[in-house]
């Protein structure tokens, strides 16, 4: 692949952040693989699969604001390196659970709320990284190079966690341990200084100042909250065990390969947006993006064929990383440094809502009327949520222009 002179990969920072992002995601990844595939095989019922969601959530709703303090205060490099080595040790316990048989449902799920409150810490902080790590006017193409650093482990991550798996759980919480331990060490020793900022004095109204920030202006209001009740209506990939397993009548390496569909569809869209920059008007690109989400949700619910199941996955991943890249862009642009953590954190909280507690919903709604059903009626969802932001609560989403706002 050629590398522009300007591109953000050649800054060397950015070049070890984009490597610690791989390496996270992918140790996430196939954390998530191997935690769904061996709950279920537990358990056998969906509702776990949504507990499992709920564990990785309840941490980042309580700690939140707790996170934005934190990482508007202090070095980012540290909280995140110290975070990822959290994740490393709760890899590393589920590890010693498998080895020795002493894992079940509760002490899987304890294990797993650790890790996301690890995960509640570092994943904001991280992203508050990015505009020490290069020119301002690169943040746009920065965007879509860390999305594709998160689809590539997207695509790698569960086909790797699905194959080990077939020796185990443990060799992949093991690979996992490995992964998050030298995302660490690459986040310790990125070589930027850590930015002078003014300690304001902790308050009620500095706890809150994030969700100040955001509400003070509609279109990144508008933005992070059509994420949220998309994504939360059109999530399905809680269900894709059960899919994998009764539906497409499939083992562990099918489950692989279903999520991986959607990220290198994600992968695809986000390389091309890193040579070629989202165009105006990125309003009609947004709606475009996520009506075609719902519709290729809606066909991966009625598909009963691997094959077909991929490809809306694919589908699914390319629509859904426009909506990444403009969500991501707008709070990088459009937010002060001094406040970028506080804001970062209530960004994660509305990203970790829609994906975690849409795992939460998917199981639950599939509990209650099955999986098919749950399917449909989500992809129904976002399409008709998309319209309602678009055209009645946030017509001015409609009309953005730029990535500037």
């Amino acid at each position: 692949m050629l590398i522009a002179q300007d591109s953000p990969i050649r800054h060397r920072p950015f070049a070890k952040f984009w490597c610690a992002r791989v390496l996270s995601t992918l140790a996430f990844q196939m954390l998530s693989v191997a935690v769904g595939w061996q709950v279920y095989t537990l358990t056998g019922r969906a509702f776990d699969l949504g507990l499992v969601g709920l564990a990785q959530f309840l941490p980042m709703l309580c700690l939140t604001l707790v996170v934005g303090q934190v990482a508007d205060r202090y070095d980012r490099r540290i909280i995140v390196s110290i975070c990822a080595l959290v994740e490393a040790s709760a890899a590393a316990a589920l590890a010693l659970g498998s080895a020795h048989g002493w894992l079940d449902r509760n002490l899987i799920l304890c294990i797993v709320a650790a890790g996301g409150a690890a995960r509640a810490f570092g994943t904001p902080t991280m992203a508050a990284l990015v505009p020490s790590l290069m020119p301002r006017e690169m943040i746009p193409r920065a965007a879509a190079w860390t999305t594709s650093a998160t689809q590539s482990a997207h695509i790698v991550g569960p086909a790797l966690g699905g194959v080990l798996y077939v020796l185990g759980p443990t060799p992949v919480y093991l690979l996992v341990t490995a992964s998050f331990t030298a995302a660490s060490l690459l986040i310790a020793f990125l070589g930027v200084k850590p930015a002078v900022r003014k300690k304001v004095a902790i308050s009620l109204a500095s706890f809150f100042s994030g969700i100040s920030f955001i509400r003070s202006r509609r279109i990144l209001l508008g933005t992070l909250s059509l994420d949220l009740f998309a994504v939360l209506l059109g999530g399905a990939t809680a269900l894709l065990p059960i899919y994998a397993h009764d539906i497409l009548h499939t083992g562990p390496w099918g489950l692989g390969l279903l999520r991986a569909a959607p990220a290198l569809g994600a992968l695809t869209m986000s390389i091309w947006l890193a040579y070629r920059p989202l165009g105006q008007p990125v309003g009609t690109r947004l709606l475009a993006a996520l009506l075609v989400f719902g519709a290729a949700t809606i066909l991966f619910g009625l598909s009963t064929w691997l094959p077909l199941s991929m490809v809306a996955l694919y589908i699914l991943g390319m629509s859904d990383v426009v909506s990444v890249v403009i969500r991501f862009s707008l709070v990088q642009l459009q937010t002060p440094d001094e406040m970028l953590g506080r804001v970062s954190a209530v960004n994660s909280l509305f990203v970790g809502t829609s994906n975690q507690l849409g795992e939460f919903e998917s199981g639950s709604m599939a509990a209650l009327l099955g999986v098919v059903p749950a399917v449909l009626i989500g992809g129904v969802g976002t399409i008709a949520v998309s319209l309602i932001w678009m055209f009645w609560l946030f017509p001015e989403l409609r009309r953005l222009k730029s990535l500037e706002g």
